[in-house]
């Protein structure tokens, strides 16, 4: 499935508006939502959200670039910092937008936290180096343990990894999902620091609009954060599995029959807590933001799981692609510590959480040496922490 279960989404979507319309008014204010991901002022749109489209823009050519062993240190620090003219396309090489500075910059994590944000950028930094200095100069050798190169799968698929087993491509990738998307949405653009900052409660409440813009301030803050999760299509019918970052994520869970509703979940959350804005019901709005966090904190949780116990299974029988899904599994615990608890300002995991994790995966020669025992273990702690199983989250067969 690529498009989410849309086919009854606005059906849905009445009977989650009708039946939300008994209980969200403790603010005075009915809040009905529409079927899709519209909201208007004088009949234009007053949804943008461009910069996060370009973020994730540039992500694709970065994460691509990071594969290509014919790329210098210096051209892909200049993607991650949009420095340079690296990009295909004008439009990114002259954008104001970069990843790397909205990597681990959330309001509520890492505002006054600048040492934790710039040790998680400098992971970023050394991951993109090693990968030039270490995995490159090795692309047509054979990987050993404590040597790094390259190994094929079973199926042909050569994977490129470094003296431990990782490949820094999948860490990057899957590690951006929570230092970039998951951070911005969960812990910036859906916090009330954020969304309350300033007057901006007062200048939703009088319709005062930001500069030059047919939005509030306070809407326009829910738009980003909507468009870190659907901002490569269309807002009225979004796809899933559109990008290489959370969207895609988003489907995989979604196509397991476990956490299937999921997608819908979180795309009517958005729904409401934007029409509550437009409503002025600001406890109906951070309802939404509740939901929307514990479900985007599943989607990390159930995916570190999946590859930890995907990279169980063929284990010491083909390596290739033991290392790759737990090379993937990697990124998804690094981003835990982005992850949010509803009704706390805490994540699910801590950083000095993920740090041990991380460390424990790379002892010694890293996945050479990991046992099942090791992920078995990491599974049941990683799941307990969420309302699913290892059993659930795990690969089907």
């Amino acid at each position: 499935m690529n498009r989410i279960a849309l086919s009854f989404l606005v059906l849905g979507a009445l009977f989650t508006s009708c039946s939300s319309d008994d209980d969200n008014g403790s603010d005075g204010n009915q809040v009905q939502a529409p079927a899709t991901f519209q909201f208007q002022r004088n009949g234009i749109t007053t949804v943008d959200y461009n910069g996060q489209t370009t973020r994730i823009d540039m992500g694709e050519e970065f994460v691509t670039a990071i594969k290509d062993n014919s790329k210098t240190e210096a051209e892909l620090d200049g993607m991650f910092t949009n420095t340079g003219n690296y990009f295909s396309t004008t439009v990114l090489n002259e954008s104001t937008k970069n990843i790397r500075s909205k990597t681990a910059a959330s309001s509520d994590y890492f505002s006054a936290n600048t040492t934790v944000a710039n040790a998680i950028k400098a992971d970023f930094d050394s991951w993109i180096a090693n990968q030039v200095t270490e995995v490159f100069p090795s692309w047509e050798t054979t990987a050993t343990a404590g040597n790094a190169g390259r190994l094929q799968e079973n199926g042909g698929t050569y994977r490129y990894i470094n003296s431990k087993g990782l490949e820094y491509n999948q860490a990057i990738n899957k590690g951006l999902i929570g230092a970039l998307m998951v951070d911005q949405i969960l812990n910036n653009y859906l916090s009330t620091s954020v969304l309350d900052a300033g007057t901006n409660r007062a200048d939703n409440d009088a319709e005062i609009l930001a500069e030059g813009k047919n939005y509030t301030t306070m809407e326009h803050k829910w738009d980003e954060a909507f468009g870190y999760l659907y901002g490569t299509d269309d807002a009225l019918a979004p796809m899933l599995n559109q990008d290489s970052f959370l969207n895609k994520y988003l489907s995989r869970v979604e196509n397991d029959e476990d956490f299937a509703g999921i997608a819908d979940a979180i795309y009517d959350a958005f729904k409401l807590g934007r029409a509550a804005i437009v409503a002025k019901n600001y406890t109906v709005r951070d309802q939404q933001a509740a939901i929307i966090r514990e479900k985007i904190s599943e989607i990390i949780g159930i995916r570190s799981v999946y590859y930890l116990q995907a990279g169980k299974l063929t284990l010491g029988t083909d390596n290739a692609s033991a290392f790759h899904d737990l090379s993937e599994g990697f990124g998804f615990i690094y981003s835990l510590q982005f992850t949010r608890q509803p009704g706390t300002d805490e994540p699910y995991f801590t950083k000095t959480e993920i740090d041990a994790y991380i460390a424990e995966l790379l002892e010694g020669n890293g996945f050479w040496d990991i046992t099942s025992t090791t992920l078995d273990t990491m599974s049941d702690e990683i799941a307990a922490r969420f309302n699913f199983t290892v059993a659930q989250a795990a690969p089907s067969n």
